[in-house]
C-alpha cells in the first residue's frame, strides 16, 4: 500500500497552509479514469458547457454533508456537467478502511452510486494520481470550461459559494464568489465516522484541534482578506 493511502487519518498528510492544486486561469489536469462499471472516460470530455468537479469518499464527513446541495445545484444549473473524483478515504477505519486495491476503490465509489448519488463518479487510481494533481484536499471544487481552463476552485465545499460562482459564470461574470470552509453539523459527522468504523472517530478528533485551527480560523481570515482574482467564462489558457 502506498503512502498516499494512510490507515490512520493524520492531519499532517496534508499540506493545510499552502493548496498546491490548480488555480484560477491554470489549465486543469486531464486523465482517463474509470467508472464503477470500468468504464473509461476522460475527465475533461464532459457535455455541458460547464464542469463541477469535486473531490469525495465515503469517510468524508465534509462531502457527505455537502451532497443535498450539490444535488440541488446539478438540478439548477442543468447545462453543466456535475461530477465527482472518488479519492481516497478521508477517515478510514475498520468497516471502510483504507484501500488496498483498485477493487476496493471501486467497491467504495459503487457503494457511493447506490447511496442515490446522481453525479457520474470517476474513480481515481490507487496512488491518487489525478486527486493529488488536483491539490490533493478531500473535498475541493473546480469548475472548468470547455477549453480545459480552472474558472474557479475552493479547497473546501462550500455550496452557496459554488453557487455564487456558478450564478457569476452564467452571467458571463468572472467568478469571484469566497468560499469560507463551514464545518458540517455533529450528527452528519458521526454518521459518516461511524459508518468508516473503529478508529475512525478517535483519529479524527485527535485531529479536530489543528483542523479547526487552521481551516476554521487561519483560512477563513486568509480568504476574508484576500482578494479575488476573476477568470472569464470563456478564459483560454
Amino acid at each position: 500500500m502506498s503512502d498516499y493511502n494512510y490507515t490512520e487519518f493524520k492531519t499532517d498528510a496534508y499540506d493545510l497552509d499552502c493548496f498546491a492544486g490548480p488555480m484560477p486561469g491554470d489549465k486543469a489536469p486531464d486523465f482517463t479514469l474509470q467508472t464503477a462499471d470500468w468504464i473509461d472516460q476522460r475527465l475533461l470530455d464532459f457535455e455541458g458547457d460547464f464542469l463541477v468537479l469535486e473531490m469525495g469518499s465515503l469517510t468524508c464527513p465534509l462531502f457527505q454533508g455537502r451532497r443535498e446541495g450539490m444535488a440541488r445545484l446539478r438540478t439548477q444549473y442543468t447545462n453543466c456537467d456535475f461530477r465527482v473524483l472518488y479519492v481516497r478515504e478521508a477517515h478510514p477505519g475498520a468497516k471502510i478502511p483504507a484501500h488496498s486495491s483498485q477493487q476496493d476503490k471501486t467497491d467504495c465509489a459503487t457503494a457511493l452510486r447506490e447511496d442515490a448519488e446522481g453525479r457520474l463518479i470517476l474513480i481515481d487510481d490507487e496512488n491518487g494520481t489525478a486527486h493529488q494533481a488536483f491539490g490533493g484536499y478531500p473535498n475541493s471544487v473546480f469548475i472548468i470550461n470547455k477549453k480545459g481552463c480552472v474558472l474557479w476552485f475552493t479547497d473546501w465545499n462550500n455550496p452557496k459559494a459554488v453557487a455564487r460562482a456558478l450564478a457569476q459564470i452564467s452571467m458571463g461574470r468572472p467568478a469571484v464568489a469566497k468560499a469560507l470552509f463551514k464545518p458540517v453539523p455533529p450528527w452528519v459527522a458521526l454518521r459518516t465516522l461511524f459508518r468508516g468504523g473503529r478508529g475512525a472517530t478517535s483519529d479524527f478528533f485527535r485531529g479536530l484541534p489543528t483542523l479547526i485551527w487552521k481551516n476554521l480560523i487561519k483560512r477563513n481570515w486568509r480568504i476574508l482578506r484576500g482578494q479575488d482574482v476573476g477568470i472569464a467564462p470563456d478564459h483560454s489558457c
